[in-house]
């Protein structure tokens, strides 16, 4: 595995070696001691706690999740498909505040994404449909669920999509970040 880093520092693609032939291919997806070393955590490597599953269909649009309490580490992935994962930092005193990283992760590229807590993280469906997995720090707490919206101008996410999103009513209610209850 490899580190790539990204405009924010505190996200961090992992790229995997693979190792392919004719019958195949094997990689290994986490190792927490690789993942520790890559993510600068090193003694204090996040404890997963849930994994999540979801499929969608192309232009599913799904974010910008967040969870205000309880809040959550995510190292995310595609198995099938492709798809353009975002996440935005919402940790008021951070000095990349408002601003987001997006990257195609897809099952041709395996790459993985993490984002860590007090981020705000979506993705929405490039190819005919995909399935994504999500590794998390901290169960699901609806109570604490918070959800910006996808199109906010103050952050400007450049989507790479041409046709209306499809999404979830409370996707389509999100707050702007001006709005938005963040971290501190």
């Amino acid at each position: 595995m490899k580190a790539v880093p990204t405009s924010i520092p505190d996200v961090v693609i992992i790229e995997p070696k693979v190792f392919g032939d004719e019958r195949g291919f094997f990689y290994e997806s986490y190792n927490e001691r690789r993942f520790a070393e890559l993510t600068g955590q090193v003694g204090a490597a996040p404890r997963f706690v849930q994994d999540n599953h979801s499929k969608s269909a192309k232009n599913v649009l799904r974010g910008l999740h967040y969870q205000i309490r309880q809040a959550q580490g995510k190292l995310v992935r595609v198995t099938a498909g492709e798809v353009f994962d975002v996440a935005v930092d919402i940790r008021r005193s951070s000095p990349t505040f408002g601003r987001w990283v997006g990257v195609v992760l897809s099952a041709a590229n395996k790459r993985q994404l993490w984002i860590p807590a007090g981020f705000a993280h979506g993705f929405v469906v490039t190819s005919d449909g995909a399935e994504f997995l999500y590794k998390t720090t901290d169960y699901w707490a609806p109570e604490h669920e918070r959800c910006i919206i996808w199109n906010d101008p103050a952050i400007g996410i450049e989507w790479p999509i041409d046709a209306a999103p499809v999404m979830s009513d409370k996707d389509r209610l999100g707050k702007l970040l001006t709005e938005a209850e963040v971290f501190p």
